[in-house]
């Protein structure tokens, strides 16, 4: 077994580890009302996407996120999140620096012994969740994980539905897709934009991320037969049936019902909270890799850290 699948087994438990952490590290946290910014690398980033999505959502405060290396330097916030696994990628270090004394600085990291923790105003180690893959899976979900529960979401009902993804049958063959394209609405946008990155990094796969009301807005001219669209989330209407009619794969899970269309095949799914597909699609992209005759636990061109000269 690859690391990287039991990472991905384990992330119900971590999870749940990290909502018993969140309820001791609430200083360290955005309080209601504050301006904050949240940053992250790749994976990171997509996560404080989704973070932000959900924090302006429940009503807490006008949320950003940023690529870390993107931050606009002239503008103000009344806290910052940084979000890095290993606690030592160049963009995220140099920012945590630049704004000593300027912003309060948050980190979620893996590594309680990486120099991010040193640079940041407050750390929340998080070393249950770290990794040996170099594609980052639980950790990043965990970061998610914590932060949902300071916003007072229930963690323990997202960790029964992750318990259903980390066994449930992938929805389709991923040897019968030649592309993928995921999509999102509003806080899920930044979970497509992950399971399209999982797909590329542990299969050298094409694979696509939109926003969904985005879609017929020209991606949807390369779906066709032996393609796949996947949304996470809230469904524009019409949706489905656009993509039936290229002859795409189509799967779709939500909170409150889920459906799988390929062609004109369709089965029933166990519904799931879209934080928990996102570990179907996961599971998806180490299928996909493996049967590429690929090893997901080595990437191609890629390290477990980004660290620049």
């Amino acid at each position: 077994m690859a690391y990287v699948d039991a990472e991905i087994a384990s992330q119900p438990d971590c999870w749940r580890a990290a909502a018993r952490l969140a309820g001791t590290v609430t200083d360290a946290l955005p309080h209601p009302g504050e301006r904050v910014a949240v940053v992250g690398c790749g994976t990171s980033w997509f996560m404080a996407m989704a973070y932000a999505g959900l924090r302006e959502r429940a009503g807490h405060g006008e949320t950003d996120a940023f690529q870390a290396s993107e931050f606009p330097a002239d503008r103000r916030y009344d806290r910052l999140i940084a979000v890095t696994r290993s606690g030592t990628t160049t963009e995220v270090l140099d920012l945590l620096a630049a704004l000593r004394g300027r912003t309060p600085t948050t980190v979620l990291v893996g590594d309680p012994g990486s120099p991010a923790v040193t640079l940041a105003d407050t750390a929340v180690p998080m070393p249950f969740a770290d990794e040996r893959s170099v594609v980052q899976t639980r950790f990043a979900t965990t970061a998610l994980a914590l932060l949902r529960a300071h916003l007072g979401d229930n963690v323990e009902a997202l960790a029964a539905d992750a318990e259903v993804a980390v066994r449930a049958p992938l929805p389709l063959d991923p040897a019968r897709i030649d592309q993928a394209t995921f999509l999102g609405r509003g806080w899920t946008v930044g979970l497509a934009q992950e399971a399209a990155l999982k797909c590329r990094e542990a299969a050298t796969f094409w694979a696509e991320a939109y926003p969904a009301m985005d879609y017929r807005h020209g991606p949807i001219s390369i779906a066709g037969p032996g393609r796949l669209v996947w949304a996470f989330g809230e469904l524009p209407d019409g949706l489905p049936e656009d993509v039936a009619a290229t002859g795409a794969a189509f799967v779709h899970s939500r909170h409150h019902g889920c459906h799988t269309v390929l062609g004109s095949w369709a089965a029933g799914r166990t519904p799931v909270d879209p934080m928990a597909d996102l570990i179907l699609a996961q599971r998806f992209a180490v299928a996909l890799a493996t049967s590429r005759g690929l090893d997901p636990d080595a990437p191609r061109h890629l390290t477990r850290s980004v660290v620049l000269a």
